[in-house]
């Protein structure tokens, strides 16, 4: 298993020595270049491509791929009109715009990757190999917890580069939950939260591993991250994909179709017990980290009032620091959806809304015959999950192998069910009608 080309040697050189580059403070630095570099190879290969390219080297650029690239897009265009609305001036839709390059352009850039000739399996195999690493490193951190050794090593000079705030560019061996003061891991990610979510990544990517050896430690160490960051979200998205992945990438199955009759009719019968459970089980959520989710609720009302004020464009900037009831925090944060309400309005809110929704129906039509879809298919689920709980443009730079490995997914052709031989006489030729 060796980088066969460029592409494929940034990636698994990347994923691989991720906790040196994490150390150096150069992820978000390295991420972003490294996704409009992509940009610039899938644009170099279809500039050079001509009718004599074999079929293997083309380039081809999926209808859901532009999707993304339009609607990150009319993101920026949002950002603008915001800025100009409030007369916030140049130098403040300069500021926005560069965090939009780094930010929200690698949400479309690197699945636009997944048009380059990367085989899945190099990023199978890179993602067992970092679990591993990251296994080594739960191990060592909560061993340095137990020991009280210093949690904070150090924060990364390379910070005064974008300015995106201590957490991105602090190395830390471990975290105390300031309620009940458990050991809370981040690793490589910027707070443990984020940790769950590259975790759930992670393991669907190792779990597509042929061989069983790495296959297994892959899986183990991305529970251990998923475990490790004690993100409730992270602990009960694992499962949830798991489930829903098997059940949308099988639905057009007889015997699936007769299990979820059977499950609606006993839900039927059971519903008010189930109804109590399902509210049980919200409050037990809830009560794990009592003091995060008022914070969290908090925030999400100052979010809808602020976004009332300018209810289209958003008001272009996310800088709303939150009351001391809600810990100060930035208004629009620890929330994709109520963050794109504050910084760019609706327009903002659908441009994300279309590519997600896309993408899925995209894969779980590709997904009843594709396996490689059905990776593609758990990451959009994950990725939908941790809008809830996270922004997660702020995260790309660390999920994004994830991003490209969703770019190959929707690469996929589609099943051969959905199309039919139709006989048109009057024209007396055949062709192939898509359904």
């Amino acid at each position: 298993m060796k980088p066969q080309n460029l592409e494929e040697k940034l990636i698994w050189y990347y994923i691989t020595w991720i906790y040196v580059i994490h150390i150096l403070g150069l992820q978000m630095t390295l991420v972003p270049i490294l996704a409009w570099f992509f940009l610039w190879r899938v644009g170099k290969k279809l500039w050079n491509q001509t009718e004599n390219t074999p079929t293997e080297e083309k380039i081809t650029i999926p209808t859901t791929i532009w999707v993304w690239i339009i609607c990150i897009l009319v993101m920026e265009v949002a950002l603008i009109a915001a800025h100009m609305n409030f007369n916030l001036g140049l130098g403040k839709i300069l500021n926005s715009s560069i965090n939009w390059v780094v930010r929200y352009a690698p949400l479309a850039l690197f699945p636009l990757a997944g048009c380059l000739k990367i085989r899945p399996q190099i990023i199978y195999r890179a993602a067992c190999i970092l679990c591993l690493q990251s296994l080594i490193a739960v191990i060592v951190c909560y061993t340095a917890s137990r020991l009280h050794l210093p949690s904070h090593i150090y924060t990364s000079p390379l910070r005064i580069i974008e300015r995106s705030g201590l957490a991105y560019y602090s190395v830390n061996l471990y975290g105390l939950d300031p309620e009940g003061g458990g050991v809370r891991l981040e690793l490589f990610t910027p707070w443990a939260p984020a940790l769950g979510m590259v975790g759930n990544i992670y393991f669907f990517l190792a779990a597509q591993e042929s061989n069983k050896k790495w296959r297994f430690i892959g899986m183990i160490g991305a529970v251990a991250m998923i475990v490790g960051s004690v993100s409730r979200l992270g602990i009960v998205s694992l499962p949830f994909v798991i489930f829903s992945t098997w059940a949308l990438s099988n639905f057009t199955k007889p015997y699936i179709q007769l299990i979820a009759g059977i499950a609606s009719f006993i839900m039927g019968v059971f519903s008010s017990w189930l109804i109590n459970s399902f509210r049980a089980f919200s409050d037990m959520f809830y009560q794990a980290r009592a003091g995060s989710s008022r914070v969290r609720d908090i925030l999400a009302r100052l979010a809808v009032e602020r976004w009332k004020e300018a209810p289209i464009w958003g008001h272009g900037i996310g800088e709303f620091k939150g009351p001391a009831v809600a810990t100060f925090k930035p208004i629009g944060s620890h929330n994709t959806w109520f963050g794109l309400l504050v910084t760019k309005g609706i327009v903002g809110f659908t441009a994300l809304v279309i590519p997600l929704a896309w993408s899925f129906i995209d894969l779980v039509i590709k997904s009843q015959s594709s396996r490689v879809s059905r990776v593609g298919l758990s990451i959009i689920l994950v990725i939908f999950m941790f809008t809830f709980g996270e922004n997660i443009e702020a995260l790309a730079y660390v999920y994004w192998p994830g991003l490209v490995m969703l770019g190959i997914s929707i690469k996929e052709k589609f099943p051969s069910f959905l199309f039919t031989e139709t006989n048109i006489a009057e024209n007396g030729y055949r062709v192939k009608t898509e359904l």
